[in-house]
């Protein structure tokens, strides 16, 4: 996208979650391409130090960090050595999420549908508490809750996911309204449909050159996270903001 160089991260630090493929594996590139140093997280440590080559490949930096999204008490502790090493984090992207089997919602098992709350919902709302003071500390704090299509209208067998991207909008609303008063701006960002793993295995039969790339929406994510980003609290289609039609 030519448009992808209208929006310098220089010196921005940016944590991105669900790092190591698809959408999150895009944005930290891009991120970095365009100036920000990288904290990325995922579940597997080899997947990262990949993603890592191509970040200083871009002409930047990043730290690793193998987090589950399950793991609740991980997430202080990794502020705690954020607030020590940089005092701030200026960038925050909630990428990290999980598809349960595509059922009809009363043939989910428990365990999909907790599993769902847990890593969809309840880890971001861990991750929102422990950075919230340190988006706070930058002069720009800039946080994009990654939401979904499945989150509005009737989704036949996409309930588990559904309701917790609805329910992850709802959380983005209420803290995007009690950060009124301060530089924070937050954003729920609804992809559209992309040419990722996720979807593959949800649309088998689709072919997945007829999607948009993860890298043709990273725009989107780059003008949320700049200083320069006007919107607050809001729901946007990072299909409109990137610029691509269809």
């Amino acid at each position: 996208m030519s448009n992808s160089h209208s929006f310098t991260l220089d010196g921005k630090l940016v944590l991105v979650t669900g790092a190591t493929r698809g959408i999150g594996r895009a944005v930290a590139i891009g991120a970095a391409a365009a100036g920000a140093e990288l904290i990325i997280t995922g579940r597997t440590t080899g997947a990262l130090e990949e993603v890592d080559d191509a970040i200083r490949a871009a002409g930047s930096t990043a730290t690793i960090v193998e987090l589950d999204m399950k793991d609740y008490a991980a997430m202080p502790r990794l502020a705690a050595v954020i607030h020590d090493r940089w005092g701030r984090l200026d960038g925050f992207v909630a990428n990290a999420a999980i598809l349960a089997p595509l059922t009809p919602v009363t043939h989910l098992t428990p365990d999909n549908w907790d599993e769902s709350i847990a890593v969809n919902l309840t880890g971001q709302w861990h991750m929102i508490g422990a950075l919230d003071p340190l988006l706070r500390a930058a002069p720009a704090g800039r946080a994009i809750l990654v939401s979904s299509g499945a989150a509005v209208g009737s989704r036949p067998f996409w309930g588990a996911y559904a309701a917790t991207k609805a329910a992850l909008e709802a959380v983005g609303r209420s803290w995007a309204g009690e950060s009124e008063q301060t530089s924070l701006r937050i954003n729920m960002l609804n992809p559209g449909g992309t040419a990722t793993g996720m979807r593959a295995s949800a649309f088998p039969g689709e072919d997945p050159s007829s999607l948009p790339s993860p890298e043709d929406i990273v725009p989107a994510f780059l003008e949320l996270l700049s200083d320069t980003c006007s919107y607050h609290g809001a729901l946007v289609d990072a299909r409109d903001l990137a610029g691509l039609t269809g």
